[in-house]
C-alpha cells in the first residue's frame, strides 16, 4: 500500500469511526460505572477500559455497515447538496471518497469481530452473565443496517439505537462492575434510551427525501415530518418522567438535576414544530438536542456521585 493510499485509507477510518459521536456511548458506560461506584465504594478501571474498548469497536463496525448498506441503497447518494448537513448522510466516506465500499465492509468486519473477543474475554475473567447483553450488542450492531432484519429500514432503528444506548450499555457497566443490576440502574438506563432515541430521530430529518427514495423506512419516514414532531415531543417528555420516577424511588432527589435542561428540549420542539421543512433552521433542533443528551449525561453522574462523595 503506498503512502497516499495508507493516508486515504487511515482518514477514512477515523472518518467512519466518528470519535465526536463516541459521547452516545460514552455516557452511558459512565452513567452506568457511577452507579456502580456509588453501590460497591470502590471501581474497577481495568474492566472499565476493557468495555469501553469493546464498545467503541462494535459502534466503529456499526457504522462502517451502515455506510455500506446506505452507499448501495443510494440512500446517501440520493442526499441533495442543500440538505447536507453536519448531521445527516451518514459518515459520507464513500461520498467524499475516503473509503471504498470493500474498505467499509473490511473495516466493519475487523473492528465487529475484535470488539466481540474483547467482550468474550470479560465474559471469561470477569462476569459471564454479560455475555447475553453483549450478544445482543453484536446482534444490534450487525443487523442495524445488514439484511436479513435491517432495522433501520424498518423503522425499528430508533428503538435499537434506544435500547442499545440505554438500557444495555448502561446495565452491562454496572454488571461487569458489580456481578449484579439494581432496580436503580435499571430505571436511570431507560432516560438516557429515550434521549438518544430522540437525537437519532431529529436528525432523519435532513434525510427524509434521501431515505424515502431509497427505501429507508424510519420513523419519520413512516410518520412523516409533521406527525414526527409530536414524537419527538413524546421521547423528551418520557425521559423526564422516568428521571422523576427515579428520583422518587431511589430517595435521591439529585436526578431531577437533569431537568436543568429541559427549557432547551422546550424550545428544540418548538424549533422542530415550526422549521420541519426548512432545514437550515431545523439544524438549532438537531443541536440542541444532543447539547440535552450530554447535559442530560453529565448531571446523572453527578447525581450518581455526589451521596458516596459527599458522605
Amino acid at each position: 500500500m503506498n503512502s497516499h493510499k495508507l493516508q486515504r485509507t487511515w482518514a477514512g477510518f477515523w472518518q467512519i469511526a466518528d470519535p465526536k459521536i463516541w459521547i452516545a456511548s460514552t455516557i452511558p458506560m459512565a452513567v452506568g460505572a457511577a452507579i456502580a461506584y456509588t453501590y460497591l465504594g470502590s471501581f474497577r478501571w481495568n474492566w472499565f477500559l476493557v468495555g469501553v474498548a469493546a464498545i467503541y469497536l462494535l459502534e466503529i463496525g456499526k457504522n462502517a455497515i451502515n455506510e455500506y448498506i446506505d452507499y448501495n441503497s443510494g440512500v446517501d447518494r440520493f442526499v441533495s447538496a442543500d440538505k447536507r448537513t453536519p448531521f445527516s448522510g451518514g459518515k459520507k466516506t464513500i461520498i467524499d471518497g475516503k473509503l471504498t465500499l470493500q474498505e467499509n465492509l473490511t473495516i466493519g468486519t475487523v473492528t465487529i469481530l475484535t470488539g466481540s473477543m474483547l467482550g468474550l474475554y470479560i465474559v471469561v475473567a470477569r462476569e459471564f452473565s454479560v455475555l447475553w447483553i453483549g450478544l445482543a450488542g453484536v446482534f444490534f450492531a450487525l443487523f442495524y443496517s445488514l439484511p436479513p432484519f435491517k432495522f433501520s429500514y424498518r423503522g425499528m432503528g430508533e428503538l435499537v439505537v434506544g435500547f442499545t444506548f440505554g438500557p444495555l450499555i448502561t446495565m452491562g457497566t454496572f454488571l461487569v462492575q458489580t456481578h449484579t443490576i439494581s432496580i436503580e440502574v435499571i430505571l436511570a438506563s431507560i432516560p438516557l434510551g429515550f434521549m438518544i432515541a430522540n437525537v437519532l430521530w431529529i436528525n432523519q430529518y435532513p434525510d427524509y427525501e434521501a431515505d424515502l427514495k431509497g427505501g429507508k423506512m424510519n420513523g419519520v419516514v413512516r410518520l412523516g415530518k409533521k406527525k414526527g414532531v409530536a414524537v419527538f415531543a413524546l421521547l423528551f417528555a418520557l425521559a423526564y418522567l422516568f428521571l422523576m420516577i427515579l428520583a422518587v424511588l431511589s430517595k435521591n432527589p439529585l436526578w431531577l438535576l437533569s431537568l436543568l435542561s429541559l427549557p432547551l428540549a422546550i424550545r428544540a420542539v418548538k424549533v422542530a414544530r415550526l422549521q420541519f421543512n426548512n432545514i437550515s433552521e431545523l439544524i438549532e433542533a438537531n443541536a440542541k438536542t444532543i447539547q440535552i443528551y450530554q447535559i442530560t449525561g453529565i448531571t446523572m453522574i453527578i447525581a450518581a456521585l455526589l451521596p458516596v462523595l459527599l458522605r
